[in-house]
């Protein structure tokens, strides 16, 4: 007989990942990305000068877009001028620095910043991992001996198992402020739940 369990723990999140990126416009091309590539500089350096190692750092996007005015005679439109956009993935392996370096990057990119995509996870799981499984499993075993009475036999070998697990990333919320002066970014990372769900196959005696 198959029979399903589920086990499920919880714990405390120790990795901040976010996305934070510039935004420059210029009615030239060039100058929109040179502003854009003194803005995505300035945020690194403030981010590494927080406590973020550079490999933790990483370039999710870049792209130039041209901005239009206002339809011309005929429904045609205008190129008024061009936008650029530099975003990076940052990776906060230590929380109590994650306020410090969210509002480091917002002081140092100014109203150009924007941050966005803020969740929290644990980088290291295997040990909730194990004791969800744990759990899963007697869950199963439980139900199948159950089954077992209820059928007037006994529980047999296991014949197989399959599992599924699941984390469940933390998102959380960032308002950006205007101000150019140095702040910290409160921070709840609150707990994140492993679930592990198997399928057990018995023999019934």
């Amino acid at each position: 007989m198959n029979v399903n369990g589920v086990g499920e723990v919880q714990g405390a999140p120790d990795t901040l990942t976010a996305r934070i990126g510039v935004q420059a416009s210029a009615e030239d091309v060039t100058a929109a990305i040179e502003q854009a590539n003194v803005a995505v500089g300035d945020v690194t350096d403030a981010v590494i000068a927080a406590g973020v190692d550079r490999e933790d750092i990483q370039t999710q996007q870049v792209s130039i877009d041209p901005q239009y005015s206002g339809a011309l005679p005929g429904g045609t439109s205008e190129i008024s001028g061009y936008q650029a956009t530099n975003t990076l993935q940052v990776t906060v392996r230590d929380l109590s620095k994650a306020s410090a370096v969210l509002g480091d990057a917002t002081s140092a990119g100014g109203n150009a910043t924007r941050i966005s995509g803020v969740s929290f996870r644990i980088d290291d799981d295997s040990e909730l991992i194990a004791d969800a499984r744990s759990r899963a499993f007697a869950d199963a075993r439980d139900r199948a001996e159950q089954y077992a009475s209820l059928a007037g036999g006994e529980l047999g070998d296991v014949l197989s198992i399959t599992e599924s697990i699941t984390g469940q990333e933390q998102p959380s919320s960032f308002r950006e402020s205007a101000s150019s002066a140095a702040f910290d970014v409160p921070i709840e990372p609150g707990q994140q739940t492993v679930s592990v769900s198997v399928s057990v196959k018995w023999a019934l005696n």
